[in-house]
């Protein structure tokens, strides 16, 4: 009987630890997690994009820092928590000044305490020079 019991417990304690962990910030992004600007041109100024950002979870999402592979990419994010169920944005310019050519795969690792911990975000395209 006392065994019975012991592993009733066990599995009741394992059951409470995984719900548990399931509760919490959940980061997922709206849409691609790449973003191709196709053709820019170099005299039009940064290219931008945003990505939209929900939290799938059940706590406030705070995301806490943003680092872009190169100086060339700029990140802004919305710096308040998101509610659960709400969205926020990544903003990521590129800079096309001096820059003619294939944007390359540039890359943000965006860090938060959602489950996910991290993700990275890409952007590419190509930059025509000025004539």
């Amino acid at each position: 009987m006392k065994r019975l019991l012991f592993t009733f417990a066990l599995i009741l304690l394992t059951a409470s630890i995984a719900t548990a962990q399931e509760k919490g910030a959940s980061f997922a992004i709206e849409g691609e997690t790449v973003h191709d600007f196709g053709e820019v041109k170099e005299a039009d100024g940064p290219a931008t994009h945003t990505f939209i950002v929900k939290n799938e979870g059940d706590a406030p999402l705070i995301i806490s820092r943003i680092v872009p592979a190169c100086g060339c990419t700029l990140p802004e994010w919305t710096k308040e928590p998101i509610a659960p169920g709400k969205t926020g944005e990544i903003k990521v310019s590129y800079d096309t000044k001096n820059r003619p050519g294939p944007i390359g795969n540039k890359s943000v690792s965006v860090y938060s305490n959602g489950h996910t911990g991290s993700i990275v975000l890409y952007i590419n395209g190509t930059v025509i020079p000025n004539r």
